[in-house]
């Protein structure tokens, strides 16, 4: 999925997961009363689009997302192209 790309329909996306706004919203720290807004059409700013995908589309869970690993991924991933190529695969494997 292209970053920062539109969500057509998040109100489908919260259906789907058998959330309610508010445990649907807080995940992404949007109120319940902004994300009713965007699923009646409202448009969601870039940032807000990218939260929803990372926590309700990717499954990521951003309270375990430390600094130190993002830059540890960053340096796997310049300074062994190779072994984090095949790290990528074999994770996406496990799925």
């Amino acid at each position: 999925m292209k970053l920062f790309k539109s969500i057509p329909n998040p109100k489908e996306i919260r259906q789907k997961l058998g959330l309610n706004q508010h445990e649907f919203w807080s995940k992404v720290g949007v109120t319940q009363s902004g994300g009713s807004r965007y699923e009646s059409g409202r448009e969601m700013p870039k940032a807000v689009r990218e939260l929803l995908r990372l926590v309700h589309i990717e499954h990521i869970d951003l309270t375990k997302i430390k600094r130190d690993d993002l830059i540890v991924a960053a340096m796997l991933k310049a300074q062994y192209p190779d072994l984090y190529k095949n790290l990528k695969k074999s994770a996406k494997q496990l799925k």
